[in-house]
């Protein structure tokens, strides 16, 4: 199955393992509760969905890669204690805790919530003294005399050996105690994700035309050589980081994170020509309706047209994310000047900025708690700063103000100049995709051009999060025709085989 899928799979495991019954016992009883084997090639984002899948279903997430430890570390030290047995008293060895545990404990008192993952990485890749530790742990749960606390449940993951030589493989009986899980590289999973995550245009445009370069690892040379699906990500972040800071990009760029030579070189002829035909096409002035699409497109190779419709997607996607961290930090803030409107009605005699003050140091303290837990993605506490700062502005204001009416009138006032220019983006988001439709139209009519760009708006996760929410009329009636188009050549399809069967 894709990651995608194994991550669908992973959360519902986890759901049905911390499940209860009408008497608070669980559905499926814990030693029954086998631990999951994630199998799949490196740097396919195995780690990643553990995050998800925590963040979703809001419990703790423990992970450790397992080939960083000793036997020591892992089921503890030995100390020498005295116990009386049949009367006489002896000297036995104990073990402190699994520093394994200890963290899945301390992950409990950080963040008060007794359920979670723990996640443990290269499973099938631990030294010779740690292997027998390992089959003890997957098979009763314990590192050394120390158990996994009950609500915790243990997820592993591993790569096949043609990609690691150090993989060890299990046997039967402890294949037999595992929930198996095998994954492969899948670019629509990865594509799907990145436009969620708004990677690099010029990187989801260069593996919409070379699909074969998504994934490509080549263990049995003598220099190996791979390109992964963490690779891509991570090269895209850096290269809108570079892009901000207007730094030199060049194949020796690519080359750190693309480690194929062939694939970095051909990447960084594609992503010199991606900048060419940003400036050549003019994508603001397409959307902005000042602007067609230049006629000779229509005779261009299919790369360059694939091309195109990443430049016009990627600038499209960058105002449908802007949709959603505006509305985000709007529905934050409503919700801070409610209880900012409630405090100034239950302590009128308060100064108003020292109770905005308390309210943003509570929200400051909030957020530091969840970061130390591990329980704050990036997403939400760039949500919780951008409306952090827009308290702190609104501080100095209310240090001149003096009633508590004054003070809400003057917050409730800015907020809706906010919520006015937030109509007003979207008014112009619509626009803007509306004017890519008609620009299509007019260079390639219903062609296969406008086909691509509709299915690329389908596949993303902000652009149908805009239209479901702000609507789209142009896009209806092209996604319209789309249907239709699919319904009448699955109907040509069913007529001849049905001539030819007859």
């Amino acid at each position: 199955m894709n990651i995608k899928e194994a991550k669908e799979e992973v959360k519902n495991i986890v759901k049905a393992y911390l499940a209860k019954d009408e008497n608070g016992m669980p559905c499926i009883a814990e030693e029954h509760q086998r631990p999951v084997l994630l199998m799949g090639p490196p740097g396919i984002g195995k780690t990643a969905i553990m995050e998800q899948v925590a963040e979703e279903l809001k419990i703790n997430l423990v992970s450790y890669t397992i080939t960083h430890h000793t036997r020591q570390s892992a089921i503890g030290l030995p100390s020498i204690v005295h116990k009386k047995f049949d009367g006489k008293d002896q000297a036995v060895t104990e073990y402190t805790m699994s520093e394994i545990i200890a963290a899945v404990y301390e992950q409990i008192e950080r963040s008060g919530i007794k359920e979670g993952i723990l996640f443990l990485d290269e499973i099938n890749c631990v030294s010779e003294t740690l292997a027998p530790t390992m089959l003890q742990f997957l098979q009763y749960k314990t590192f050394g005399t120390h158990k996994v606390p009950e609500g915790f449940v243990i997820v592993t993951a591993g790569n096949p050996p043609e990609y690691n030589q150090s993989v060890r493989e299990f046997d039967i009986v402890t294949l037999d105690r595992l929930r198996r899980i095998d994954i492969d590289a899948d670019l629509k999973a990865f594509r799907e994700y990145g436009y969620k995550v708004k990677l690099h245009g010029a990187v989801m445009a260069y593996l919409d035309i070379r699909k074969d370069r998504f994934y490509s690892v080549h263990a049995d040379t003598d220099r190996k050589s791979f390109v992964t699906a963490r690779g891509w990500e991570d090269l895209s972040y850096a290269l809108k980081t570079y892009e901000k800071l207007e730094l030199p990009i060049g194949e020796s760029l690519m080359a750190q994170y693309l480690q194929d030579e062939e694939i970095a070189s051909d990447f960084a002829m594609y992503y010199e020509l991606y900048k060419k035909y940003e400036d050549l096409y003019q994508i603001p002035k397409v959307l902005s309706g000042e602007a067609w699409i230049d006629d000779k497109l229509k005779v261009a190779p299919f790369d360059e047209k694939l091309s195109l419709i990443g430049l016009l997607t990627d600038s499209l996607n960058t105002e449908f994310r802007e949709y959603r961290d505006e509305l985000a930090c709007d529905e934050l803030l409503l919700e801070k000047l409610k209880s900012f409107g409630a405090e100034l009605k239950a302590e009128a005699g308060r100064i108003p900025v020292e109770i905005l003050k308390d309210i943003v140091s509570e929200d400051a303290d909030k957020r530091a708690s969840l970061k130390a837990a591990a329980m704050l993605t990036r997403e939400n506490e760039a949500d919780s700063l951008r409306v952090e700062n827009i308290l702190k502005g609104y501080e100095a204001e209310l240090k001149t103000v003096g009633s508590p009416k004054e003070a809400f009138n003057f917050v409730k006032a800015d907020f809706e100049r906010r919520e006015e220019a937030r109509q007003q983006h979207i008014r112009t988001t619509d626009e803007h995709l509306t004017n890519v439709f008609k620009a299509l139209d007019h260079t390639f009519g219903q062609g296969q051009e406008t086909v691509l760009f509709l299915s690329e708006l389908n596949a993303g996760y902000h652009s149908l999060k805009f239209i479901n929410e702000c609507g789209n009329d142009s896009y209806f009636e092209h996604n319209k025709l789309l249907l239709l188009k699919d319904r009448n050549d699955s109907l040509r399809r069913e007529i001849l085989q049905f001539t030819e069967e007859y």
